[in-house]
């Protein structure tokens, strides 16, 4: 039985290495919504509190990417997921299966790591420690320096499987922070919407973004 109140975990406490690294790890795995990874890179390119992100992209994303936003070819795909990114060069791109890559040591200090989205399958590799590549072994380095890990689920409707997955990551110290659209802004786009989400992505990480949506905030400048 997994109990979520695990008092022996502190969930996302801030290491020595975390609170000096300007370093970001991303993934991008195999779930419908390309869209919001893209409005994240979109973002940490322009804050200059970001540095360097280490973005590590799945097969199968590639695949969704395809199906969602079309384009031919692993380049071709990996432009439209980019664009209009990239522009200073701070987004490495590290393979999925290169478990030699720095991120996978917990020597290599980061701020942290965002999922996004994040498939069922790649939630049960890291809530069981499988580590069979990058992705997986990247968030296993964050759970057990105390890092700051986000994943970014996106299934519906959920099974019990997914739901014992979500407790046990969570009990490990992993942010579960589903892909679900906010209205409360009166987004006028889907990319209003995706913005909104990653906004609130990075806000709970430590990076609050200048022009985000605060509830309350748009009465008082009335």
């Amino acid at each position: 039985m997994i109990s979520v109140a695990n008092p022996m975990v502190e969930p996302q406490a801030a290491t020595g290495s975390e609170t000096r690294s300007r370093t970001l790890i991303v993934a991008v795995t195999g779930a419908s919504g390309s869209i919001f990874a893209t409005e994240l890179l979109r973002t940490l390119e322009d804050d200059p509190r970001i540095e360097r992100v280490e973005l590590v992209v799945s097969p199968s994303a590639l695949r969704v990417l395809a199906e969602e936003s079309g384009g031919s070819g692993r380049s071709g795909l990996l432009d439209r997921l980019l664009f209009p990114g990239n522009r200073s060069g701070k987004i490495h791109l590290l393979e999925h299966q290169d478990i030699g890559a720095s991120i996978a040591s917990g020597s290599y200090p980061t701020a942290g790591m965002i999922v996004l989205p994040c498939s069922m399958g790649t939630l049960a590799g890291i809530a069981h420690g499988m580590a069979g590549n990058l992705i997986e072994r990247a968030a296993d380095v964050c759970l057990k320096e105390r890092r700051r890990l986000v994943l970014c689920v996106r299934e519906t409707p959920l099974n019990l499987i997914h739901l014992r997955n979500m407790a046990a990551v969570t009990e490990a110290g992993a942010t579960v922070f589903p892909v679900i659209p906010t209205f409360y802004n009166h987004p006028q786009t889907i990319e209003d919407i995706a913005r909104n989400y990653v906004h609130r992505v990075l806000s709970h990480i430590g990076f609050p973004q200048a022009d985000a949506f605060v509830w309350g905030q748009e009465s008082d400048s009335e």
